[in-house]
């Protein structure tokens, strides 16, 4: 289906342990509009996705949200790897460490754990599209969000090229509803 390289999509290199950060950054793993719920929603759509382009932009962009997904995860990471139990205490991260110590774990900012109610797939081509573009969008706020909250170079790079993206997957999905003339096929 694809080639993995195993080399992230953008370099992620931070040198400077955040768990404060790395609390709210974990959101874009498991959190509602996250890149976990992403490509979930995008490759379980695939199947009943009558129309072979679109088809095949669902299966582009749910593997790419998985290349998202590993890029935020090596963010979280590298802000939390060897991080003594006094730094965990004072940052806050204690009750994240109770439960997971620092292994990755989907959830969102607020301690949520990640839900499958978080990705939807309706069967209805236009329906999931229009879910898809929010979806981006959704996404791409947090993303904001988050760079309103971090100002660190080698934290907000790798955020910016991530936001970028889902930018560009909002215009993907808009393009293909325009263009794959769905609607015409839909209402005969």
């Amino acid at each position: 289906m694809w080639n993995y390289e195993k080399r992230l999509q953008y370099p992620v290199h931070i040198t400077q342990t955040n768990p404060k950060v790395a609390q709210f950054i974990i959101s874009q793993y498991g959190g509602p509009d996250g890149e976990l719920s992403a490509s979930m929603r995008y490759l379980a759509q695939r199947y009943t996705m009558p129309y072979n382009e679109v088809k095949g932009l669902l299966t582009d962009i749910g593997t790419e949200e998985l290349a998202h997904m590993e890029m935020i995860c090596a963010i979280v990471y590298q802000l939390t790897k060897n991080l003594t139990p006094e730094e965990i205490k004072a940052s806050g991260f204690d009750k994240y460490y109770v439960d997971h110590t620092l292994g990755l774990w989907p959830q969102a900012a607020g301690g949520l754990p990640q839900n499958a109610v978080e990705f939807q797939s309706k069967g209805d081509p236009i329906t999931d599209l229009f879910e898809n573009m929010a979806a981006e969008q959704k996404a791409r706020t947090t993303y904001d969000n988050i760079l309103r909250l971090v100002k660190e170079p080698e934290i907000a790079d790798p955020i910016r090229f991530l936001r970028e993206r889902e930018i560009v997957h909002f215009q993907r999905f808009g393009e293909t509803k325009r263009t794959s003339n769905l609607i015409p096929s839909l209402i005969q």
